[in-house]
């Protein structure tokens, strides 16, 4: 195991103890009082590659540990190689012990992450240089209006190494993590990846973990990541395969008892780890976690780039502990850079130019409160005071303040010069990948996710699951139920058969409210559809998890049998009730005009949802074209006027009314045996021969919503994606 590394001036707590080091055994070991020191020390030249300062009174920031080398030769500390008995428990101790114990927790998870490298992993160097990003400015006619979200920002970070955007919200982190991704296109500047533009070929090397958790709420962690596992994972790996890697990643993440916040991140990390991407990037991976919780999703993201991969991720006010993970440090202010480097460094650099803290401050803290132009409780720089606060003018040196617009330019201006300084070249540049180690990554280069059969098959078992919960809620059942009962109790006995019954228009009544209710019911629950599923369809769709028309088949097929139950239970209920033609022919050819109405209704609700993918928008579109297709259902409107005629044959209620009224009281046979003519109805103004037209539109108005449905599908693939 590799150990943490110290300097002899740290080794100096460990009280009454000498330290002894050898060129055969550069392990630093811990001798009892009295022991004699071996000789060979003399050549022992300590490299210090950071310092530790007092920026005030009681506070320290250690930048880095000291590293001890003898003949090029690294002391490095193993637990396994120290007594700890012969500590004394005092205060000079106990921190180093408690960092042993953390290197081996670190060592411990690191050893995991290496295991779960199942194909060789392309090493992916990322860099960006002069990333400029711009959106223009809604209202403005002219079309240079534009609004800079990102001026000239430039970093790199290696494989194993975790690179941290930093700053306030509004600083440009999401942005700059969507440009690295892929995911936008950027205005100006460069992003390679290892020294090659985005392509493609990158999709399936990117791995990209939204601030948001998103899941389904219904799905257990098994489930989840073993769909993900065999939609997303190639076709060289059979079924089984797929579902033993997903079963694997559970078990070696620890997520096989119930979920919290902070294990629901977790999960949307081995959604990505399951296809053990070069490149990681996180958007937020801490936010609404407690301290202990986003330490271990960080020191988990440290281990995972330990394996070989490159990790980065956005943080907004991170922990001291947090803080001393990262590798490197991009602090972001208003779109412009601020400072990168390493991040231990970081407070180093802000000392360097007379800015540090004079109060004990966390350095995150510190960092942030610069990158908002705050200089309170600060040390101001002796260039800025000279600047804005003449020397001759002391009276408005005590009074005056700093604007935050003035710190910002001070800071900008400053890491500028820096960068000048260094020059740009040597601040970014690249290691040197191993070719061996990429003609293997790409040997194992295969093609990605499902044929668009197991996709229409894995959606639709996905499906039933999910929306199982959905459909046969508490609300929905009562819903139901609650609405049967109190029809048939209205209608009880109606005898819609006798001329009494016909005569009162009783039955007439229940078979339209059947019509509107089982029109109404379908369409407004398929509103919510789309607008709800948006974030979860545009993050699967991103990383091309299926095709939209496996996902919409699937979605539409996996509703049918689920559509089905719900409408039965409330037939069974009027029928038994309300005394309707109890033939079972009639009753089956009414559970098929239910049936062929809910679907159609369904259809219509969900174009509605994918047009405007809004639910306050989509439910008052919806709310007119119930109100006008019941009115124009032929139960309160015999006769339209010619230019209003149009309506009713575009209203699935008057084609469902009407289907039901020939179940209930039209002929058997197009023809009256008597005359020959036409079959009689008992209703004026109304035939009740069989035609198949309410029939063939019902079908026409199914499929023609669910086409509608997959074009606006489409568009919002577009807006949302590219």
């Amino acid at each position: 195991m590799e150990g943490k590394q110290y300097s002899e001036c740290q080794i100096q707590n460990f009280e009454d103890s000498k330290v002894t080091v050898t060129e055969k055994d550069p392990i630093m070991r811990i001798k009892q009082p009295g022991d004699e020191i071996q000789e060979g020390m003399h050549g022992c030249e300590e490299k210090t590659t950071s310092e530790t300062k007092s920026w005030s009174t009681g506070f320290l920031v250690n930048m880095e540990s000291t590293v001890a080398e003898i003949d090029c030769v690294s002391i490095e500390v193993s637990s396994n190689d120290i007594d700890l008995s012969v500590l004394h428990p005092d205060s000079s101790s106990l921190p180093i012990m408690a960092s042993l114990s953390e290197a081996d927790d670190e060592e411990s998870e690191l050893h995991t992450w290496k295991k779960l490298g199942f194909e060789p992993t392309l090493p992916i160097c990322l860099k960006f240089e002069d990333v400029t990003y711009k959106v223009p400015v809604k209202g403005e006619k002219t079309p240079d209006a534009n609004k800079y979200i990102l001026h000239g920002i430039t970093g790199l970070v290696h494989p194993g190494e975790v690179l941290a955007l930093m700053g306030p919200s509004g600083g440009g982190k999401t942005t700059l993590l969507n440009l690295l991704s892929g995911r936008i296109k950027l205005d100006s500047g460069t992003i390679t990846y290892n020294n090659q533009p985005y392509s493609k070929s990158l999709k399936w090397r990117i791995g990209f973990v939204l601030q948001d958790d998103v899941a389904f709420p219904h799905l257990t962690v098994k489930e989840t990541l073993t769909y993900a596992a065999l939609l997303r994972l190639p076709n060289t790996l059979t079924m089984q395969q797929k579902k033993e890697r997903a079963t694997y990643v559970i078990s070696e993440l620890g997520l096989e008892r119930g979920i919290s916040g902070g294990e629901r991140k977790r999960v949307c990390i081995a959604n990505e780890i399951l296809l053990n991407p070069s490149l990681l990037l996180l958007d937020e991976p801490t936010s609404g976690l407690d301290s202990t919780t986003a330490l271990q999703i960080v020191k988990m993201l440290r281990n995972i780039a330990r394996s070989g991969k490159t990790v980065v991720t956005t943080i907004h006010q991170p922990s001291s502990r947090l803080f001393s993970k990262f590798d490197k440090l991009i602090l972001l202010g208003k779109g412009s850079s601020l400072y990168f480097g390493k991040a231990s460094d970081a407070m180093l650099y802000f000392s360097s130019m007379g800015c540090s803290p004079l109060i004990a401050m966390n350095p995150a803290e510190f960092l942030i409160d610069l990158a908002n132009g705050n200089i309170k409780d600060k040390s101001v720089p002796s260039d800025l005071e000279d600047k804005f606060f003449p020397r001759n003018n002391s009276l408005d040196m005590k009074h005056g303040e700093l604007s935050q617009v003035d710190v910002h330019e001070y800071l900008v201006d400053a890491y500028a010069v820096k960068e000048a300084k260094l020059g740009k070249t040597k601040l970014i540049k690249p290691l040197l990948i191993d070719a061996e180690l990429r003609m293997k990554a790409r040997s194992s280069t295969m093609e990605w996710g499902a044929t668009w059969w197991d996709q229409f098959s894995i959606l639709f078992r996905r499906g039933l699951k999910e929306r199982r919960h959905e459909y046969f809620s508490c609300i929905r059942i009562t819903q139901v139920f609650s609405t049967a009962i109190v029809m048939g109790l209205l209608w009880w006995r109606s005898d819609a058969s006798s001329p009494k019954g016909l005569q009162d228009q009783a039955t007439i009544w229940l078979l339209f409210f059947i019509s509107v209710f089982w029109a109404f019911f379908p369409m407004f629950t398929a509103i919510f559809t789309f607008p709800q599923e948006r974030v979860m369809l545009a993050k699967e769709r991103s990383v091309g998890m299926y095709r939209l028309s496996a996902y919409l088949l699937a979605r539409m097929t996996s509703d049918l049998p689920l559509d089905l139950i719900l409408p039965l239970v409330f037939l069974v209920i009027v029928y038994l009730m309300a005394g309707l033609k109890s033939t079972f022919t009639a009753f089956s050819l009414t559970m098929l005009t239910v049936f062929l109405s809910v679907v159609a209704a369904q259809g219509l609700g969900l174009t509605i949802g994918a047009a405007f993918m809004d639910v306050k928008k989509a439910s008052t579109l919806a709310s007119v074209i119930i109100m006008t297709s019941m009115l124009s259902g032929g139960f309160f409107i015999q006769k339209v006027p010619v230019f209003m005629s149009w309506v009713r044959y575009i209203s699935f209620t008057y084609h469902t009314y009407r289907l039901l009224l020939k179940i209930h009281y039209g002929c058997s046979t197009g023809l009256d045996a008597e005359s020959g003519s036409s079959c009689k109805s008992p209703f004026k103004g109304l035939r009740l021969d069989w035609d198949g037209m309410e029939v063939g539109t019902m079908v026409a108005m199914t499929v023609g919503y669910r086409i509608l449905a997959y074009a606006f599908l489409r568009r919002m693939k577009l807006m949302t994606i590219n």
